[in-house]
């Protein structure tokens, strides 16, 4: 388990289960702690098909009392990342198209995807177990769609050509780059109320990775005069968004 796609699907596949009773995550430290009444082996049972890597390191009892969680601060974070991802979405969109730029067009349907999930999961927080798991296939089939679209397009322009404007690819990135440092101040105050907020913080901490990717692959355009970086970065934010998917429909 090493990202949030994968803590959701754990999440998921435990939801309903009246043994499990609480379920701590580190996804730096890839652990994850269940609160749970019945045997270990059958937790451990429930985990192994999904191919994360589970394994039993250590089982005591605990005196630990529960308390049911709250998830209004999970909501308004999430409104607050659906805003900004949104606005994203459109302004990398402009200026991919006015940039000519793939890398800037492919990050632009990242965070159209990023937005989707956050969308799914404020109309699925508090709902019943049914409608949770037909949220997830819905987003995941979305996401797919995006992927294999930005797939089309990147071959469309390998095969065609591309004269992506270096300028525009940085200037773009730096906004988009601002604005999820800023997701990331917003979160660094509340990831250690809950897991959740951990994942999300570790999320936005991946974008401003894949900002810094296509901000690189604009200087190197400017220097190259070639289109092939801002594509290499096309294909790139491919794998992610079909990656995220993937996880998805193993659950």
């Amino acid at each position: 388990m090493d990202c949030p796609s994968e803590e959701r699907i754990i999440r998921m596949k435990f939801e309903g289960n009246s043994d499990v009773k609480k379920l701590d995550f580190n996804i730096p430290e890839r652990s994850l702690v269940v609160f749970h009444e019945g045997e270990d082996k059958a937790i451990l049972a429930e985990l192994l098909p999904l191919n994360f890597g589970a394994e039993l390191l250590d089982s005591k009892e605990s005196a630990e009392t529960l308390i049911p969680e709250d998830h209004s601060d999970e909501r308004r974070v999430l409104l607050i990342l659906l805003g900004i991802n949104g606005f994203m979405f459109v302004a990398e969109l402009l200026g991919g198209i006015l940039g000519d730029s793939m890398g800037l067009i492919s990050d632009s349907f990242d965070m159209l995807a990023d937005a989707s999930v956050y969308a799914i999961s404020l109309f699925a927080v508090g709902k019943s177990l049914q409608v949770k798991r037909l949220s997830a296939r819905v987003n995941g089939s979305f996401q797919v769609l995006i992927g294999l679209g930005i797939l089309y397009e990147v071959i469309r322009r390998f095969v065609s050509g591309s004269d992506p404007e270096p300028s525009f690819m940085i200037l773009v990135s730096l906004v988009a780059l601002a604005a999820n440092v800023y997701c990331l101040s917003l979160l660094s105050g509340k990831k250690d109320k809950g897991v959740h907020m951990k994942a999300s913080y570790i999320c936005s901490s991946t974008d401003v990775m894949a900002n810094g990717g296509v901000i690189l692959a604009g200087v190197l355009v400017l220097m190259t005069s070639s289109a092939y970086p801002d594509l290499i970065i096309g294909l790139i934010v491919t794998g992610i968004v079909l990656r995220g998917a993937w996880a998805i429909f193993k659950l």
